[in-house]
């Protein structure tokens, strides 16, 4: 025994001549926090992690087999999840630019496993590429939000939504809500919007366009509000009292352009050098900018003219008629119907012009009339029976604009 702890005695001695040391059992200090476990990531109700993905869009011309075939998946078993997915998803509308990923399990040697198909931020189709080959169209969580933006016009709508960090493709949304009664190459330093809008959320990231719920849009010392209301016919705008803000003409033929000179008995023409009547109003926008028609109508007139250039000229009923000059290119032919809000050509600088803009003309019982001056009445408002369901709705998007909290963050539906 003596012998025994004599021999362990020379062994320590040995271990610490080689610079052996206990080992340390590392200790969390009390500021120190663990890592903390991160979340298994999951998408198109799939753990991810599990599998090796590939991805890619959809090309010309390209077919489920062009897909499948080189991720390893059999031309007969292609033809079974062809078949298979007819009920739920009908292959053929497999669209070119969408995206796509192709799920492998661990082991690359195997065919793939799942394909899905993205139909658009919101919407996709899962196909299982195993016997039985199941094929389901599914939809992403989602998250939709009520937002707000307030702010004074200093430059313009678009970019004074950019300078407040507000979604700058509100601007075209509130622009197509207020089509019929602001002109936006109008607006003036000082007026001011304070607008609701829905925003939906994939992934914590925005899709689609903002829709505008309810705005207050001060313009020229007026207060013109807006309500989205469907009262079975289609969504549609309205004033508080439920009259329709859509008209037989929108303001303006293009989108944010800005005049570059107005209806002027007495203008100094820049081209011909004389005083001669300007009966037009010219946007300015630049080159290529579509030029949509104001309301519906006959195309009765789509030529060229050394003076007007390119024009197209739209009768809307036997009352008003409307004129488009100085086209780059135009998109109608004499005899086509055209809708309010149809592109009919692009703005350019053919004829008589110092520059791209469209010189917009209107007549009114055969005269050419200044159309920022004319009032038109409004389309059909809110209907009798839909009306207090109309009025309890914007009551209470009046009480949510008075709370000025309300929609600085974001507020779920």
């Amino acid at each position: 025994m003596r012998s025994f702890i004599a021999c362990l005695a020379v062994f320590q001695l040995l271990l610490l001549g080689c610079g052996y040391s206990e080992p340390e059992v590392a200790e969390l200090s009390e500021t120190e926090e663990p890592e903390p476990i991160r979340e298994p990531i999951e998408r198109f109700g799939l753990m991810w992690e599990e599998f090796r993905a590939d991805s890619g869009q959809v090309e010309d011309g390209q077919s489920l087999s062009h897909l499948l075939g080189p991720a390893g998946v059999r031309s007969a078993d292609i033809y079974k999840i062809a078949e298979a997915s007819r009920e739920s998803y009908d292959v053929r509308n497999i669209r070119a630019g969408k995206p796509w990923w192709i799920l492998y399990d661990g082991d690359t040697a195997q065919p793939a496993r799942y394909f899905i198909y993205e139909q658009n931020a919101l919407r996709y189709v899962k196909f299982s590429l195993r016997e039985p080959f199941e094929i389901t169209e599914e939809t992403q969580p989602s998250d939709t939000l009520i937002q707000r933006a307030t702010g004074t016009i200093e430059s313009s709508l678009y970019v004074d939504l950019e300078r407040i960090g507000a979604s700058t493709n509100l601007a075209l949304a509130m622009a197509n809500v207020y089509a019929w009664t602001i002109d936006f190459s109008r607006l003036q330093q000082g007026d001011s919007f304070d607008v609701l809008y829905e925003r939906v959320f994939v992934n914590g990231e925005p899709i689609g366009m903002p829709k505008v719920m309810a705005c207050e849009f001060q313009h020229r010392g007026k207060i013109l509000p807006a309500y989205r209301f469907d009262q079975g016919e289609g969504v549609d705008y309205f004033d508080a009292e439920g009259n329709s803000l859509r008209k037989a003409f929108l303001k303006a033929p293009v989108e944010f352009s800005r005049i570059a000179s107005r209806y002027n008995l007495k203008r100094f023409h820049p081209i011909l050098k004389k005083t001669k009547p300007h009966l037009g109003t010219d946007y300015a926008a630049a080159m290529g900018t579509p030029i949509i028609a104001v309301g519906n109508g006959v195309v009765t007139k789509s030529t060229y003219s050394s003076g007007n250039g390119n024009y197209v000229k739209i009768r809307h009923n036997s009352t008003y008629e409307t004129q488009y000059l100085h086209m780059s290119k135009r998109a109608v032919s004499v005899g086509e119907s055209v809708s309010q809000g149809q592109v009919i050509g692009y703005v350019g600088s053919t004829g008589l012009s110092t520059g791209p803009h469209v010189c917009f003309r209107f007549w009114k019982n055969g005269k050419q009339v200044d159309h920022l001056k004319e009032e038109f009445p409004p389309s059909n408002p809110v209907k009798e029976e839909e009306k207090a369901q109309f009025l309890a709705l914007v009551a209470d998007w009046q009480a949510k604009m008075q709370n000025a909290d309300f929609g600085r963050t974001g507020e779920g539906l």
